[in-house]
């Protein structure tokens, strides 16, 4: 029973250490599961005039009406981390490096449907550590991923190790 007792030391230890990010983790993985229910999280993707994608304007020209806008999160062009096209929705999703923004641009008119803020980018960044740094990404996280893989194998140990010394306790009284 010493592998018991140090296993479960382990474990609860483990436990409390890595407590805060594995709910961290939770609540914000929750939250990237709704965030097209919810639009504080992530704005909904506006609908642009009806036209096919031979209509749509040049992204280059999109990209100049977003930095006519004066937003300060889409001063020049190396303020665009991404830009996301919806054809569907006849739409260019300028998003920013700065401050989680959006502009969405109408494909096929050019006028701006929404500005708003993206929460769910920084949500995600919470969620895998990236929000805290690089390193934190590259090095904490995988240790945090090991220190639940640690958690699993120890607690099925402290579920398994009692049922076996109980069944080994009662062949030796059996076979006395």
């Amino acid at each position: 029973m010493r592998s018991f007792k140090l296993y479960w030391n382990l474990h609860r230890w483990t436990g409390i250490i890595l407590a805060a990010v594995f709910a961290g983790t939770a609540v914000t993985g929750f939250l990237l599961l709704i965030k097209k229910k919810v639009a504080w999280i992530q704005p909904p993707t506006m609908e642009g005039e009806a036209g096919d994608p031979g209509a749509f304007m040049p992204v280059g020209d999109a990209f100049e009406i977003v930095l006519a806008q004066g937003h300060p999160d889409f001063a020049v062009a190396d303020d665009v981390d991404r830009i996301d096209v919806r054809p569907g929705d006849r739409v260019y999703k300028f998003q920013s490096k700065h401050h989680y923004a959006e502009i969405q641009v109408d494909a096929v008119t050019g006028a701006v449907l929404a500005v708003a803020p993206r929460r769910s980018d920084l949500i995600e960044d919470l969620h895998d550590g990236s929000f805290y740094g690089d390193w934190f990404h590259a090095w904490f996280m995988p240790l945090v991923a090991a220190g639940l893989l640690f958690l699993v194998c120890t607690g099925l140990w402290l579920w398994i190790e009692p049922k076996l010394y109980r069944r080994k306790r009662r062949r030796r009284s059996a076979s006395s």
